[in-house]
Formats: C-alpha cells, structure tokens, sequence
C-alpha cells in the first residue's frame, strides 16, 4: 500500500507542474501548493522513511549515501524519473541537469540544508551543475528529473 500511495501522490505532484518552466515560479508554485506542514508533503516524508525501512526505496548505498531511483520516465511521473537520496552531511557527485531539476528537501535529524535551502521544494534549471551538498544533518532528498537526465562529471 505504501508504494502505490507514494506514486499517485508523486501523480499529484507531476499534475501540478505539468508542462512548467523549470525556475524560481515553479519552485514558488510547488511551495503554495504542497507547503512543508501540509498534508502531502508530511505525507511524502512519512513515506520515504517506510520505503528506506522496508526496502522498497533507497536500495543502493555509495560515498555515505543511500538512494535508487522509485520510478523511470514514462511511468506514474509521466515525463520525470523520480529519485530519493538520504544524505547527511556529506557532499555528492558532482553533475549536470541536463533538462533541470525538481525537488524536496524533507529533514530527518537536525536541522539540514541542501545546498542554499532548507526544508522544502526546489527547483534547478535546465544546464544547472553543482555537488550535492547536505550540512547541518540529515535529510530525504526526492527529485525529478524531466526525461530522467543527469550527466555525472567525474569532478
């Protein structure tokens, strides 16, 4: 049950972007309309922590982090890949987002950043790069990636 109700909430959450310029107007959008102390981001939290304790979600574990991708494009995310990571206080691999990136930041322990933003969505534009980054604890980190593209630089 968990993972069903995790992908049609991530249905919902596609819904809202629908066909959105990845920039600070969606960041803006998905915060209003899936706030931190609403009902589907809580929601969204409670069920990353299940699938990392049940195994359906974060398989893989690498560099101090756990992640594995919950759904391939063309799925339930229709034109997105979703991803879920679980960082704490450690730098990832630097990459490209080819087409950009979307994203909820959901804190664990303390009080984490990643990169420049605390709890919350997100949104990277379309060439945007950087290193992951989570200080401060430790944080469920789930994104979309429109077509599921990243290019991973060796950096």
């Amino acid at each position: 049950m968990s993972k069903s109700e995790f992908l049609e909430l991530i249905a919902d959450v596609v819904a809202v972007i629908g066909d959105d310029d990845l920039d600070e107007a969606l960041e803006c959008k998905l915060n209003d309309n899936f706030p931190v102390d609403g009902a589907v981001f809580r929601r969204l939290k409670e069920l990353c922590a299940e699938g990392e304790r049940d195994g359906w979600l974060m398989q893989r574990e690498a560099g101090g982090i756990r992640f594995g991708r919950a759904v391939k494009p063309g799925a339930e995310a229709g034109r997105f890949s979703v991803d879920v990571v679980r960082m704490q206080d450690v730098k990832g691999p630097h990459h490209i987002h080819t087409t950009g990136e979307i994203g909820a930041i959901m804190a664990l322990e303390g009080q984490p950043r990643f990169d420049r933003w605390g709890e919350g969505w997100y949104v990277y534009a379309p060439g945007s790069a950087h290193h992951p980054t989570v200080s401060g604890g430790a944080a469920h980190v789930l994104y979309l990636l429109p077509d599921g593209a990243i290019e991973f630089t060796g950096k």
